[in-house]
């Protein structure tokens, strides 16, 4: 075995003789019951972010998508393979979640790319058809970050497609269907790895702010 599969066994090891035993009622409980998450997390596939750690939740309470830059494809009706869409409207309008949550990060790559002059091969032809979904952010941070340093340029632009993956969850019928009637609600986050804040989105106050009351408090 490699020897970095190696540390996945004994990492697994350890859950499950001592996390598992801890929490074995809750796991039967999740069995039995089944699952009912309080949110849907819409992360980016950064292996630096690990939702249920900086969320202090409990397996069952986070129903988990990630793919590349945390976008969200506008709805598209055809018979095609949408991933991210089918996980949405699955937590939706089977789940019946409560809250969606759109959780950027700081130092992300596929922000980075969104500056970068990608060739397009057949070894990343998915991957610069996704990172189109960045492309309005872009635009937009250009046009008041331009003459920012790099770092704020892509700071901000990490946020501001943050708002534009919300705008795209209003696309689907589902999720537009039940945030008109106060069911659903949708948040948008900005995770920065380097001190472990999060903030979130300020619809009214069109700014992001940060989401631990303490740090409020100290700051």
């Amino acid at each position: 075995m490699d020897s970095k599969l190696e540390e996945f066994a004994k990492g697994h090891e350890a859950f499950k003789t001592v996390k598992f035993n801890q929490n074995k009622e809750r796991f039967k409980s999740l069995v039995e019951k089944g699952q009912n998450p309080k949110a849907l997390f819409i992360g980016c596939s950064d292996s630096r972010v690990m939702p249920a750690m900086i969320t202090g939740s409990r397996p069952g309470d986070l129903f988990i998508i990630r793919n590349i830059g945390n976008f969200v494809a506008p709805f598209k009706p055809d018979a095609d393979y949408h991933a991210t869409a089918s996980a949405i409207e699955y937590a939706v309008s089977v789940l019946e979640i409560s809250d969606i949550i759109v959780c950027g990060h700081s130092n992300c790559g596929a922000i980075a790319a969104l500056y970068k002059d990608i060739e397009q091969t057949q070894e990343n032809i998915h991957t610069v058809k996704w990172l189109e979904l960045g492309a309005a952010a872009k635009k937009i941070a250009l046009l008041s970050h331009k003459d920012r340093p790099k770092e704020e340029l892509l700071n901000y632009t990490e946020k501001i497609s943050v708002i534009h993956q919300l705008d795209n969850l209003l696309t689907y019928p589902a999720v537009k269907k039940r945030v008109d009637e106060g069911k659903l609600f949708l948040h948008g986050w900005h995770y920065d790895l380097q001190n472990g804040t999060i903030e979130y989105y300020d619809d009214e106050d069109y700014e992001f702010k940060t989401l631990c009351k303490n740090e409020e408090t100290r700051s």
